[in-house]
């Protein structure tokens, strides 16, 4: 045995480098299947917080009174009372928006190369290898097929795009072997169409349209806020009063605001003109309220349940 056999032999194979840590982590989290999961998870709590009356929803102490103990002790641990504020909902909501938008970068370099530098030629036997491909033979000559299959894209909305490849190859001898002394070269026509490129973009309108609901999300329920004012006709106020909720507990804070609030008229509309006035018979509340507002002058609004009245 040569001392180079030797060597060759002693030498152990060289291991394939692993990707750097950071990488895998970032193809983790930008996967496809993790932000799947993690969008069911999220309309699992959706549907938690839909079955179980949220405390800050009208109700809410008839209904807390009328649970188990231990149920009352085991959705208050969870945070399923409010489940719309708990940190793993947030959480949840950081994740699946950080997944979105890392798949989205990855989605972008190779989707955008459809549209802007589509690949225009293949080989035969990449070809051939498609599910959906068709071989037929055909007598007319290169230019006829040429313009027949343009004709046929043409008519199906298809934008054409014609480029000659030419290759080289080495020929064979009478037995059927390579002979390297002779180069034959070959000129093939690619014909390219496509239609409807823009429609490989379709998931950036998805992804945004989820930023958007999870952004909105979280600007309603860490920035916004529960209060309430009650009056009558001919009554003015220049403060509400926050509501605070702690399970079945509702604490209540006045806060002064920098305008004054003239209650002018309330009208409650019936479900039965003859029954009473209560709740259950109200089909619609309607109240009409001046702002006088030193900063920005006197505005009349009229408000009812399906019409709220933003100012501000």
């Amino acid at each position: 045995m040569s001392t180079a056999e030797e060597t060759l032999k002693g030498q152990p194979a060289a291991k394939e480098r692993s990707a750097p840590v950071l990488n895998r982590v970032l193809d983790f989290i930008s996967s496809v299947r993790l932000g799947v999961v993690m969008l069911c998870v999220l309309v699992v709590f959706a549907m938690i917080g839909m079955l179980i009356v949220q405390q800050n929803v009208a109700g809410f102490d008839t209904w807390y009174v009328g649970l188990m103990p231990s149920e009352k002790i085991l959705f208050g641990y969870l945070g399923f009372f409010d489940i719309y504020h708990s940190w793993y909902f947030n959480l949840l909501l950081l994740l699946l928006s950080l997944n979105i938008v890392l798949a989205s970068i990855d989605h972008w370099t190779p989707t955008s190369s459809y549209i802007t530098k589509p690949k225009l030629t293949a080989t035969r036997d990449w070809l051939l290898e498609r599910r959906e491909h068709v071989v037929f033979e055909s007598n007319k000559s290169e230019a006829e097929v040429e313009a027949d299959i343009k004709k046929a894209f043409a008519e199906a909305g298809f934008k054409v795009k014609t480029t000659p490849t030419t290759t080289t190859s080495y020929g064979v001898d009478d037995q059927g072997r390579k002979d390297f002394s002779k180069v034959v070269s070959r000129t093939t026509l690619n014909i390219f169409g496509q239609r409807g490129a823009w429609n490989r973009m379709g998931f950036l309108v998805v992804h945004v349209a989820l930023l958007t609901l999870f952004l909105g999300h979280f600007v309603a329920f860490e920035t916004g806020f529960d209060a309430d004012v009650q009056m009558t006709p001919g009554e003015r106020t220049d403060q509400i009063e926050l509501i605070r909720f702690d399970l079945d507990k509702k604490e209540k804070y006045p806060v002064k605001l920098p305008f004054t609030i003239d209650c002018t008229d309330i009208e409650q509309k019936l479900i039965d003109e003859n029954g009473g006035i209560d709740i259950t018979n109200t089909l619609d509340w309607r109240t009409q309220i001046r702002i006088n507002d030193p900063a920005y002058g006197s505005t009349t609004a009229d408000i009812s349940l399906n019409k709220p009245f933003t100012y501000r």
